[in-house]
């Protein structure tokens, strides 16, 4: 019988071989990998829906009440006999445009209403520091501040949760009524720009404590910048503060840095997880929360020592515009139409039957009013205007 030969053949692998060809499988698919979980910045990758962000529509709402409010306590019709701008509006029309170039109410209005002044605040009318925050110089302002609020505000709160972009708009906005205390001139001034820039504090430091998770981060910053530049160059106006934008945007980097750690996210079960918060939960496990624990401890005690001296300052009754006279024109540029040092407005009054004259006994202009029943707020108005 022949014998058959065996064909089979062993072949020996090289473990050598096979070891470098795994490594550099392995190395492409997590490169891939982490290029896929990048994300244009304002581009959430959480997949929270649209409706349940509902922390920055509830203070959007409260701002559009408190400015209705506003306009309807101004009521330009009856306080300044018909000298209004779109009087259609009835009411609810505005103060002419050299008056409030914001197309909003008169200073007497913005003063029952809570705007901070620096003799108000002598009187200890602290009650001013919490509606200040709420206040807007006009329409036009508005407008600008409540878009702004709304495009950044949606994005924190579907990246990060409503309760964290909720306590950084609310600190931040206080703290930057606080620095508008210590700095503030004797004419009215309000603060709802300072929760727009707290906001943009905490966009910036999730921007950079976050960098590797996104794309178009030079893009981001340029338009987060962008946007502070031009409502600070709308701060200079009347009324508007940028003392209190300057102090809210410092005091939302700090706390951005304290509560927007890294947002990595995995499915879990379609429950409710917390305040207005539904659909995909967020699941954040201790490495996460304990990530860079010296730069949010240091953060932290810089925001806490920060708002307990303004605080301070503000209790004591400090005023820092007595000490630096330059420091005005960070909030204030001098125009013909106002002034940006602190008026004594006083004016001699002249009343006939059907006509009031009202004097500036500081620069000797006058101006004669086709009225006579006007209130002493509104009498004020006009006489700073006329001094101005």
């Amino acid at each position: 019988m022949e014998e058959k030969e065996d064909d089979t053949k062993i072949s020996i692998a090289d473990p050598i071989q096979d070891h470098q060809e795994t490594t550099f499988s392995f190395d492409f698919r997590t490169e891939f990998l982490q290029d896929e979980n990048k994300t244009p910045f304002f581009k959430p990758r959480s997949r929270r829906r649209r409706r349940d962000t509902c922390v920055i529509f509830a203070f959007v709402i409260i701002h559009l009440v408190v400015f209705l409010i506003t306009m309807a306590v101004n009521d330009c019709g009856y306080n300044s006999h018909g000298d209004c701008a779109f009087k259609a509006l009835g009411r609810m029309s505005f103060q002419p445009l050299l008056e409030n170039p914001f197309l909003g109410p008169s200073a007497s209005a913005l003063d029952k209403m809570g705007a901070i002044r620096k003799t108000l605040l002598a009187e200890h009318q602290t009650w001013r520091l919490f509606m200040c925050p709420l206040l807007h110089a006009g329409v036009f302002h508005f407008m600008i501040n409540l878009l702004c609020i709304i495009f950044l505000g949606i994005y924190l709160e579907k990246e990060f949760g409503s309760i964290r972009t909720g306590i950084i708009y609310m600190l931040s906005a206080f703290s930057g009524t606080l620095v508008t205390a210590i700095f503030v001139r004797d004419s009215p001034a309000v603060c709802s720009s300072g929760a727009l820039f707290g906001l943009l504090g905490a966009t910036v430091s999730a921007l950079t404590r976050n960098w590797k998770f996104y794309t178009n981060k030079v893009a981001a910053l340029l338009t987060l910048f962008f946007v502070a530049g031009f409502n600070l160059m709308l701060g200079l106006l009347p009324y508007m503060d940028n003392y209190s934008s300057i102090g809210s945007m410092i005091s939302g980097f700090l706390l951005g840095l304290v509560l927007f750690y890294t947002p990595k996210l995995r499915q879990v079960a379609q429950n409710k997880i917390g305040l207005c918060e539904y659909g995909v939960k967020s699941s954040f496990n201790w490495k996460q929360k304990l990530d860079r624990p010296v730069l949010r401890s240091a953060s932290l005690i810089l925001f806490s020592l920060l708002f307990v001296g303004l605080l301070v300052a503000v209790l004591l009754g400090i005023n820092i515009s007595h000490y630096c006279r330059w420091c005005r024109y960070i909030d204030c540029i001098p125009y013909k139409r106002w002034s940006c040092n602190d008026l004594t407005s006083s004016c001699e009054t002249m009343g006939g039957d059907k006509e009031l004259t009202l004097t500036c006994m500081g620069n000797g202009n006058f101006r004669v009013f086709p009225f006579t029943n006007i209130s002493q707020e509104r009498t004020q108005d006009l006489c700073t205007l006329i001094c101005s």
